[in-house]
């Protein structure tokens, strides 16, 4: 199947130093609230890349979940893929790509654990089907068929069919302690608008990059 005519020209703004926050923090909310009142679907939506102690890179879709000036916070399965991926080489990247607005922000930083406190602050505040779901899951195996999830999710209704859902050990939080960001804003002819946040010396240094 030839692409080669497969192309969308993106008109809609630009990028200007001038117009940039000092602060990537602080211009990455801007632009999250834009995406998120420009009707962008799942503006929290993120793909974070690691790679194995092999050295093999892997990548999937999460959900952005809190963030600040301390870094951004994903949930998941300490057993799954990536959480694996992690403990053997923390340095991770996220993009973010909101096609909406033809714009993309890369962060690269290093992941951490958040604490069991602000954990299970964010599990008791999911639906209690997404609490069940964390405990039947055993993220990344092999399952012989989708009735072992159903059985298991029967299992756990009953288990825990009185009262409220323990947080599972197994379960818990990342943080991305970003050292760069880039914000990235589509422009005609593929000459698009780049802007590198590099943290030197204690301060976030900016510069233009070729598109």
């Amino acid at each position: 199947m030839d692409l080669s005519e497969l192309r969308q020209e993106y008109t809609k703004a630009g990028l200007e130093r001038a117009t940039l926050a000092l602060d990537p923090f602080k211009q990455f909310e801007i632009w999250f609230q834009q995406a998120t009142s420009g009707q962008v679907l799942e503006p929290n939506a993120m793909q974070i890349a690691t790679v194995s102690s092999t050295g093999r890179p892997s990548l999937r879709t999460v959900l952005l979940k809190t963030f600040d000036e301390q870094g951004f916070v994903f949930y998941t399965n300490y057993h799954s893929q990536k959480a694996q991926d992690i403990a053997q080489n923390p340095q991770v990247v996220l993009l973010f790509f909101w096609k909406e607005l033809e714009r993309q922000v890369e962060i690269t930083g290093r992941a951490e654990k958040v604490s069991s406190l602000e954990s299970l602050k964010y599990f008791t505040s999911r639906p209690r089907g997404s609490q069940l779901g964390a405990w039947v899951s055993a993220q990344s195996n092999i399952i012989t068929s989708r009735s072992v999830l159903e059985i298991k999710l029967n299992e756990m209704k009953n288990k825990f069919k009185e009262g409220t859902i323990p947080l599972p050990d197994f379960w818990g939080g990342f943080r991305i302690v970003p050292d760069t960001f880039e914000f990235w804003q589509g422009r005609p002819n593929r000459l698009h608008d780049r802007f590198e946040y590099r943290m030197q010396q204690g301060q976030w240094d900016i510069q233009r990059l070729a598109p």
